[in-house]
């Protein structure tokens, strides 16, 4: 039985944090999973910023509530769900989430959870589980999945790697560089086309 693992920022909505970054007027928020291969790293930065500028979860909100999906996600995710199983795995955060699942038909997402104070400022992560991309992927394979895996990122490389079919979708030209064995791609209909061919 199959089951396909999606990224959720930069496969089927743009990056929140570069959303936030703009609409913010702070240029050092456009640092992404695309650039960093850290998480950890990432996060305790832009925790930092958040900090450093006096912003928090309402304001990040704020934002998430004008992003819409790229132009053909929702189509693509609708085709892919009428034949197979789709489940979304992100390194975003339930409170950013849910606008965006509304907007996307509302998929099931496992992602992370932000602590947030009182006064709504981010003063830490929690990670679902280490490496939670990989650490999905490898229990749906203990249950009789086999998964197949599309992302654009670094910290979507090893669950790409370790299914059964793996696709790079819009992704930097560094990391198609270095792994120029993951076939990659830059519409919808190419990688829904791909995905068909190994169901």
């Amino acid at each position: 039985m199959n089951i396909v693992c999606l990224d959720l920022e930069g496969v089927l909505v743009p990056e929140i944090w570069i959303a936030f970054s703009k609409a913010s007027g702070i240029p050092e928020l456009k640092r992404t999973t695309r650039d960093e291969p850290d998480y950890d790293k990432l996060m305790k930065w832009r925790i930092g910023i958040l900090k450093e500028h006096g912003l928090g979860l309402n304001e990040i909100k704020q934002v998430i509530e004008t992003v819409d999906p790229m132009p053909g996600a929702k189509e693509f995710l609708d085709a892919l769900r009428q034949e197979t199983q789709v489940l979304i795995l992100s390194d975003t955060f339930t409170q950013f989430a849910s606008p965006l699942m509304k907007k996307l038909g509302w998929p099931t997402i496992f992602c992370n959870t932000l602590e947030v104070a009182p006064d709504g400022e981010v003063t830490g992560y929690h990670m679902r589980v280490a490496k939670s991309k990989l650490a999905t992927v490898k229990a749906l394979q203990t249950v009789g999945f086999d998964t197949i895996a599309a992302g654009d990122s670094y910290n979507d490389l090893a669950m790409i790697q370790a299914s059964k079919a793996g696709f790079l979708f819009r992704s930097t030209e560094q990391i198609k560089q270095d792994h120029p064995e993951l076939p990659a791609f830059e519409e919808y209909g190419d990688l829904l086309a791909a995905i068909r061919a190994v169901l």
